[in-house]
């Protein structure tokens, strides 16, 4: 049997053991922490539909492409949406995990789902800053407030909201919800009951790039495209949806209502916000507005209650009420789904997880350098582009979770442990890869205008078919890495993490091969020692073991370039952004004169900066080595305290042998003459009673049997508590089995097959060897014995692999359970009842001074196996 590696112990800062704050990023959310009702969660989630982008994207793609191309457009985006989105959500509400967990199982495997966690992390920063910069605006024309400092004011009211998670979202959604409701209907009821003829306007309003006014394909297309970049949203919904109480008979209907009016259902309130602000644009662009102005939100709403008041002072007041609140509530899950994003790249780039909090500035601190880039001037192409990428991204997901799962190609269920996933799955990197590359090359006009147009659903079903293609190809070969491991004790609903040593709870736990032990989801992933060797054969887990535990220690660590170089990079990129969000910000502040104009001071800024890189480069370098020799102490400490362990389960073993001498001794001599006597009367009266009925003949058999047996326990003593050094010599292995057998009793030899095929020589003891091989051959025996004469079979077979030759010795018995079979060699311990347990004990004793091992597979109610593994003569000296 293998002896369990001593994992250093995971201690996680405050913030991140505490899952209010931490949110069970990473992991599958506890069903103890699950304790919000449906309707609570779906209130949530459908708060953040609230961002004003969407009247911006509507208005963006009327003003370009007239009301006869947008209209329908948005329709049809909204049934795309819908459709692709409701496995997405029903898979994440089922697993209770978010979307990078979703799309680990779901075709995209444990690294290649950090492209998701990436294209996810961007969909979150960029509309983070759409939304930021919109709430600028209305803090600049509310109450002047110079933009960059509306910015930051709108970044930083955003942080102590989102720092407590999903426990304080919730309360705030639920607060804001109604009056934001109210809000939003009010100015549109009063233009459709007092103002009908504005809805006429709308309808017959031709954009610029339309002036006829009429249905155009290459515009409708091109308004699609802008659209599609919203189908990632659904990211945002599930990261609230996960925490759904588990679907029972009482709450079933309750629990499909939250999952489909939250989950695809965001797109029918977004399709109506959408709508609102098309319509919005098109009456700021008439009242006489620029078409740029008309498209921020606080000039809309500006428009919209007109409508409903004529003083202007109230009208201001209500619109930058109305954006303030939709910006703070759609701002909470930018930053919220984006802390959990980043999370999910870097633990798996880095193997560190610093805490959902760390990601939570840096998801903000990046959007705040994009509203300073000036990112709402660009809406439209930006999203133009992104869509390409989000929509071959979705094609991907939904092609596995509606079609590949359906088939039987994918597993029925979703796994996101690593333990368990391989690292790419070509079903979903591959076919979003090749659908992503040929939509772009449309995107640039490489295939024509249609295509250029359409180049969003050209991606969205080039990667439906290709992850459909691979699937049936690749068969799901590339879903599971292996078999999920049932963890012990299955009746405790929570299971302790030998690393962190917190509980949780059995979905979010996995047993680690490497260290022998369960673990939890989040310590699996950050383990940067055991190389996946869990997914490997046997022969590799070993080696990479001693490798991990062995001397050089510090040689094995060092190669490891690739790692060290992405975690330099991944370090270096974010004090990138810190320091170029400070100085864009610096540029943004200086104002321009006429000894100093605006543009030196930028190149001068831009100078500054390219000169710190450098810098930068060698602070992160730093950081990286400095993080790498604490992790270093931290290993090299371990390996002591196995040391030790070690030592004092030598010294605890050398204090119980002694004692079982000492005792021994004395037993030994009190006893060796009475039983000497006893078989000695026993024999006598055996042989005195010939004529005697079968009754006293038996009971006499027994009872010498039985004294010889209290002889054997006696010399088994004897021998365990004495260390005899071997005395070596060249032993043909096949020729010495032979031998040895034909010194066994009739009742054991008939059992025996016999497939000799090593052909060599051991270097051994053939005395102690004997002891040894007896022992074994006696508990196959005895083992068959619990199966019955008839039936049982032992087959000893010899082998030579490399160096080593295995004397296997194989029974079809009753087996052992996992339990005993790691408690086999322990001294003293037997499941027999005339058992001493010294047996197997003195087996791995003798096999082990002759410089092999012994190894166990047993399977309980079919049988066991155990070998000797010797070395071959002239290969190795003990």
């Amino acid at each position: 049997m293998e002896t369990p590696q001593s994992p250093a112990l995971r201690s996680y800062h405050s913030w991140i053991a505490n899952e209010t704050l931490e949110d069970y990023s990473l992991r599958y959310a506890a069903r103890s922490f699950r304790r919000w009702s449906p309707f609570v969660i779906a209130n949530t989630a459908l708060g953040g539909i609230s961002f004003l982008a969407l009247e911006a994207i509507g208005g963006a793609i009327t003003l370009s492409y007239g009301f006869a191309n947008a209209f329908p457009a948005v329709l049809i985006t909204c049934l795309f949406v819908f459709v692709t989105n409701l496995p997405i959500a029903y898979y994440s509400s089922r697993y209770n995990i978010d979307m990078d967990l979703l799309t680990r199982g779901a075709g995209f495997g444990y690294i290649g789902s950090t492209i998701t966690s990436l294209i996810y992390a961007t969909f979150t920063f960029i509309f983070f800053a759409l939304e930021g910069a919109i709430m600028a605006q209305a803090l600049k024309l509310f109450a002047d407030v110079p933009l960059v400092l509306g910015y930051i004011i709108s970044s930083l009211v955003i942080i102590p909201i989102t720092f407590m998670g999903v426990t304080m979202i919730s309360k705030l959604q639920m607060v804001t919800q109604p009056i934001w409701i109210a809000m939003l209907l009010a100015p549109f009821i009063y233009i459709a009951v007092g103002h009908p003829e504005t809805l006429d306007q709308w309808m017959a309003f031709a954009g610029s790039e339309t002036p006829d006014g009429g249905f155009d394909v290459l515009a409708f297309g091109s308004a699609i495209g802008v659209l599609c970049a919203l189908s990632i949203q659904i990211g945002e919904q599930v990261d609230y949806l996960r925490f759904l109480p588990d679907k029972t008979r009482e709450n079933r209907w309750r629990w499909w209502a939250a999952v489909i009016s939250a989950g695809p259902g965001w797109i029918v309130v977004g399709g109506f916000k959408i709508l609102c602000g098309s319509l919005l644009a098109v009456l700021a662009v008439s009242a006489g507005l620029s078409p740029s102005t008309a498209l921020e939100p606080i000039h809309m709403y500006i428009k919209a209650y007109e409508y409903v008041s004529d003083d202007p002072r109230t009208v201001l007041a209500l619109a930058a009420i109305f954006v303030l609140i939709s910006q703070v509530k759609i701002n909470v899950t930018n930053a919220y789904a984006g802390s959990l994003a980043w999370s999910n790249f870097f633990s798996r780039v880095t193997h560190y997880h610093p805490g959902r909090v760390v990601w939570l500035i840096f998801n903000i601190l990046i959007s705040l350098l994009l509203m300073l880039l000036g990112i709402f001037q660009t809406l439209e192409l930006v999203l133009a582009v992104y869509s390409v990428i989000a929509a071959a991204w979705i094609g991907s997901i939904f092609a596995d979770l509606a079609i590949l799962k359906p088939m039987g190609i994918s597993p029925p269920f979703t796994e996101f442990k690593r333990a368990y996933l391989y690292d790419f799955n070509p079903v979903g990197c591959g076919s979003m890869a090749f659908a992503s590359l040929f939509a772009l090359i449309c995107f640039m006009g490489g295939f024509g205008d249609l295509a250029e147009a359409y180049a969003a659903p050209i991606a969205f079903f080039t990667a439906l078919s290709g992850a459909v293609l691979i699937g049936v190809v690749t068969r799901g070969r590339y879903y599971l890495a292996r078999p999920r491991a049932p963890l012990a004790e299955p009746e405790k609903p929570v299971v302790r993490c030998e690393i962190c040593e917190l509980e949780y709870e059995r979905p979010d736990m996995v047993h680690c091969t490497f260290y022998q032990r369960p673990i939890c989801s989040l310590c699996c992933s950050l383990d940067s020692h055991c190389h996946d060797v869990c997914k490997s054969s046997g022969t590799v887990l070993e080696t990479s073991r001693s490798r991990y535990f062995g001397r050089a220690l510090r040689s094995k660590i060092a190669p490891r370039m690739t790692q060290r170089l992405l975690k330099v990079s991944g370090v270096l990129f974010s004090l990138a952004v810190m320091t170029a969000a400070v100085f864009l910000l610096t540029y943004r502040l200086i104002e321009p004169t006429a000894l100093q104009p605006h543009v030196e001071s930028g190149a001068l800024l831009l100078r500054v900066f390219l000169a710190l890189l450098p810098l930068l480069a060698i602070g992160a370098w730093w950081i990286v080595l400095s993080h790498e020799s604490r992790e270093l102490a931290e290993r090299d400490l371990v390996t002591s305290l196995e040391k030790l362990r070690q030592a004092q389960q030598e010294l605890a073993s050398n204090e119980r042998l002694a004692a079982i001498g000492q005792i021994t001794a004395t037993v030994s001599h009190e006893l060796r003459n009475p039983l000497g006597t006893m078989v000695t009367s026993t024999d006598i009266l055996r042989r005195s009673l010939k004529n005697a009925d079968e009754p006293v003949t038996g009971e006499l058999q027994r009872l010498q049997r039985n004294a010889w047996r209290c002889v054997r326990i006696i010399e088994d003593l004897l021998d365990f508590s004495r260390k005899h050094a071997p005395v070596m010599s060249p032993v043909a292995i096949d020729r010495w089995v032979k031998q040895q057998l034909s010194e066994e009793d009739h009742e054991i030899a008939h059992l025996i097959t016999l497939k000799l095929d090593a052909g060599c020589d051991v270097l051994a003891d053939a005395e102690r060897l004997r002891q040894a091989f007896s022992n074994v051959l006696q508990n196959a025996a005895q083992a068959c014995e619990e199966r019955g004469k008839q039936s049982g079979q032992i087959i000893i077979s010899t082998q030579r692999l490399h160096d080593r030759v295995y004397l296997s010795v194989s029974d079809n018995g009753g087996g052992m359970s996992q339990d005993v079979a790691e408690r086999v060699f322990e001294p003293l311990f037997s499941t027999k009842a005339f058992g001493v347990g010294l047996g197997m004990p003195l087996v791995k004793r003798i096999v082990e001074q002759h410089g092999g091992d012994v190894l166990i597979e047993s399977q309980k109610g079919v049988g066991t196996t155990v070998s000797l593994v010797l070395p071959c003569a002239g290969e190795h000296a003990p």
